[in-house]
């Protein structure tokens, strides 16, 4: 009887071990602080947002770095114009041409901006270098 009575003891320990586990890991997923996280990482729902970012062109010479994504994603602009990046995050980030042709900044943190003036004409396809699920397009027209 006393043997049982252990077992019982040990079963029922075990299994509200794993119910405070999926708990505490179901909590956990849910607020996820960059910050902690380091500049590497970021949460999976945070991708999507990068993915499905605007990818129309819009017609702005400015562009906010907020929640892991350049917005809006592809702008349009002139030749001559001057366009730039206001970082949002809380972690650094850069803009940085894919070709090596356009921007290419250090790396620049919460509340500051970056600049660069468009020349040519052309396409200008760019990225975030420590996070390269980040990217931009900038459409530059005579």
């Amino acid at each position: 009887m006393k043997r049982s009575r252990v077992l019982f003891t040990v079963i029922g320990l075990v299994i509200i071990g794993v119910v405070v586990g999926v708990v505490i890991a179901r909590s956990g997923s849910k607020d996820t602080d960059h910050a902690s996280m380091g500049h590497m990482n970021m949460p999976m729902n945070q991708a999507k947002t990068s993915a499905t970012a605007d990818t129309e062109p819009v017609s702005t010479s400015t562009v906010a770095i907020k929640n892991f994504a350049f917005a809006p994603a592809t702008i349009t602009v002139k030749v001559g114009t001057k366009v730039t990046w206001t970082n949002t995050d809380s972690v650094e980030h850069t803009v940085t041409a894919d070709s090596g042709q356009g921007p290419q900044s250090n790396l620049f943190g919460q509340g500051q901006s970056y600049s660069y003036t468009f020349t040519k004409p052309g396409t200008y396809s760019y990225h975030c270098e420590p996070h390269p699920y980040m990217h931009g397009t900038v459409i530059v027209t005579n």
